[in-house]
């Protein structure tokens, strides 16, 4: 668990940088609970990843930010990184693997940050070693930097001040930066709240680890849920996932996009396939219950948007 002192902090140095985002009541009468939605779509850079990549760079010494900055990104860390690094006058490289959308490598790119494009694998291994030599600068990891959960869990704090009493808040699981940092603020201030992980069926490592008690790789397939979803939990999550989270859930993409769609048409909330996966998740299982759901970002290619609103699986 992320040190509640150490959110709080990263509250008030965040405060005035980043959008304080609202926790708006989904209007669904045929549910049995009540569905709030916490809307990150609506940061600068559309996702919630400004939070993290702020904080960790803000406590960086800035000797070491005279290179530079890089991240490893399947795009929303990327523009999160790139945005921090214009406001502060540095450099900035994005890692990003090769199917990483259109979209966010253009919003990378706006923000001037370079988009170094490589291979999955080779994504994946700067990611699981937390460096990538060919470009310069100080690497900010975008899941197990404890500064960029830290950031992350101020979304938990907002809950609460909007909903003191919430039954279950669901959270989309990449890496698990943004579920272990708002589960660490949501179970210090709240203990009975519960707090779950959801990923797309297409790779939930985390749902398998908890499983059989031990992380193991799973197979993984690319999908429109590009901001979800991995070949393994990296080592150094598993002990903090699984201390902090009370388990996990796996959806499927034709639910995932069905619930892009009801936000769409309901909330007029634009979301990405990781952002719907906990709407997705709350819609199979009808809690009588007040859930919240993480709509982590809204970066989404118009073509695999408008597949979706015809009622298409990209």
């Amino acid at each position: 668990m992320i040190a509640i002192e150490e959110i709080h902090a990263a509250r008030e140095r965040l405060a005035g940088r980043i959008v304080r985002t609202p926790l708006v009541r989904l209007e669904l009468p045929e549910e049995p609970g009540a569905v709030y939605l916490k809307l990150e779509n609506l940061q600068p850079i559309g996702s919630f990843k400004l939070r993290g990549a702020l904080n960790a760079i803000l406590q960086t010494d800035a000797e070491e930010l005279r290179a530079g900055v890089v991240t490893a990104s399947a795009g929303n860390m990327g523009q999160g990184v790139a945005w921090a690094a214009r406001e502060l006058g540095l450099s900035c490289s994005v890692v990003v693997p090769d199917h990483a959308p259109e979209t966010k490598l253009a919003a990378i790119e706006r923000l001037g940050g370079t988009v170094v494009k490589v291979s999955y694998d080779r994504w994946w291994q700067a990611i699981s070693e937390a460096a990538f030599p060919e470009a310069a600068g100080v690497f900010i990891h975008p899941v197990q930097d404890e500064r960029v959960m830290a950031g992350n869990g101020t979304i938990g704090l907002e809950i609460l001040d909007d909903l003191p009493d919430p039954d279950r808040v669901l959270v989309p699981f990449g890496g698990g930066g943004l579920s272990v940092g708002i589960a660490s603020a949501v179970k210090s201030v709240r203990p009975a709240t519960e707090v779950y992980a959801v990923e797309p069926e297409t790779g939930a490592p985390l749902t398998a680890a908890l499983e059989r008690g031990e992380p193991q790789p799973v197979e993984y397939q690319v999908s429109f849920v590009d901001g979800s979803g991995s070949p393994a939990v990296l080592p150094a999550m598993w002990p903090l996932a699984q201390g902090a989270l009370d388990g996990a859930f796996a959806v499927s993409l034709d639910e995932t996009a069905a619930a892009v769609r009801v936000l769409a048409e309901r909330a007029r909330v634009v979301a990405e396939g990781a952002g719907a996966l906990a709407l997705a998740t709350a819609l199979r299982y009808r809690w009588d219950e007040n859930v919240v759901c993480i709509v982590s970002g809204g970066n989404i290619d118009a073509g695999k948007l408008a597949q979706i609103l015809v009622g298409e699986t990209p």
